[in-house]
């Protein structure tokens, strides 16, 4: 077990780390994203797909995650997409490792005026309220994903061959679920429901629903919540 620091101040702040089990840089980003969930942090674990080519599959990666980072890529203007890869409410980049860095763009991110979200389980459905939204968050995106904690792999191959990894808040599934149209902005509130997908497969007392508002061109988050499945 990774020794956590104390005093990260979360804000509901959503903390990406793009990550793969090939790649041996990343590990120890993984024991941060855990310490960083332990400390109130929503954390979505993304799983890329271009390390599986070279000795290893990762079986959480999906191409979905490898689009993700291409579209945060462009958004900072860096070079090619690299892991590990931590992201801050969309807002910030650096490398997925570097706790201090992430707790300061956590603490950052604190300070920042954000709508306020509030999330209710209806048989596989969640209902969604927003409230305080600045007309700023117009065309912003409604984004729904399951994720899973507590998940070993033994990886036999690749860069981490002979080693047990252990992973949280695995992203199982990411869904855009709606849009804040100019309506809802200019009243400061936004409401919806989706529906979502739980497989049998997926351990339910470690999974979490995590609801998100991301502007499509900035990706600033103006807004998150999570709860249980």
């Amino acid at each position: 077990m990774v020794a956590c620091f104390a005093g990260v101040a979360s804000a509901q702040a959503i903390v990406e780390l793009f990550t793969s089990e090939g790649c041996s840089s990343c590990p120890p980003a993984d024991a941060v994203l855990e310490c960083l969930e332990t400390g109130g942090a929503i954390v979505l674990g993304e799983h890329v797909t271009y390390w599986d080519r070279l000795g290893w599959k990762d079986r959480f990666s999906a191409e979905a995650f490898t689009l993700r980072q291409e579209e945060y890529v462009r958004r900072f203007r860096i070079d090619s997409a690299y892991t590990p890869q931590m992201v801050v409410n969309g807002e910030a980049e650096f490398v997925g490792s570097d706790e201090g860095r992430a707790r300061q763009e956590i603490s950052k991110a604190a300070r920042q005026p954000k709508a306020k979200l509030e999330l209710s389980r209806d048989d596989g459905a969640v209902s969604i309220k927003v409230a305080g939204l600045p007309a700023a968050a117009k065309g912003a995106d409604v984004i729904l994903a399951v994720t899973e904690t507590r998940l070993d792999s033994d990886v036999r191959g690749g860069e981490n061959g002979g080693h047990k990894l252990r992973h949280t808040g695995v992203v199982r599934s990411m869904t855009t679920v709606g849009r804040v149209d100019g309506k809802a902005a200019e009243a400061g509130d936004y409401s919806g429901r989706a529906r979502y997908h739980v497989d049998p497969s997926w351990k339910r007392e470690n999974l979490k629903v995590v609801v998100f508002l991301q502007d499509r061109a900035s990706k600033k988050i103006w807004g998150a919540a999570a709860t249980s499945p």
